[in-house]
């Protein structure tokens, strides 16, 4: 089971007004955006994802997460192989 978060695009255009893409029309009726980095957008899905498989015990196992820790470094300290990763990504 894949879990997907409704997403649309923030671009600056050349004047440095923000831009909203959003091609399947998805935020027509919303009036407030949050802008998050491409790769972080992506580790979130992945997290959830990884929540959503009942993967608890390699949660348990992290233990305290120090505040200037990466979200990214969670995959690693999870204990995840770049093939893993890989497996989850192909699920989008």
């Amino acid at each position: 089971m894949t879990y997907k978060i409704d997403n649309a695009i923030v671009k600056k255009d050349r004047n440095g007004n923000v831009v909203l893409i959003d091609p399947e029309n998805i935020f027509k009726d919303e009036d407030a955006f949050i802008a998050v980095k491409s790769d972080d957008f992506i580790t979130i899905q992945l997290l959830i994802n990884g929540i959503l498989k009942n993967d608890f015990k390699k949660w348990k196992q992290l233990g305290a997460i120090p505040e200037n820790d990466s979200l990214k470094s969670l995959f690693v300290r999870l204990g995840y192989s770049r093939e893993e990763i890989a497996d989850l990504l192909k699920e989008f």
